[in-house]
């Protein structure tokens, strides 16, 4: 039974970017593994900006200076 965790920022994902990914993780576990859909478990969880951190600041700190 596959079980998949994708993290993501909260940036304006919709449901249906979300099902996609499902969709396409799931399609990859059955070509590439065999694994049967009904088995397969994706878990998206979405994380608020101020919560992740990269290149050594808060994601909302990036994106900023990215604007300015």
């Amino acid at each position: 039974m596959p079980y998949v965790n994708v993290r993501i920022t909260k940036t304006g994902v919709t449901p249906a970017q979300k099902s996609q990914i499902v969709a396409e993780i799931t399609d990859t576990l059955v070509r590439v593994l065999g694994k049967r859909p009904e088995h397969t478990h994706i878990i998206i969880d979405e994380v608020d900006p101020e919560n992740w951190g990269y290149a050594g600041m808060l994601t909302t700190e990036f994106l900023r200076k990215q604007s300015d």
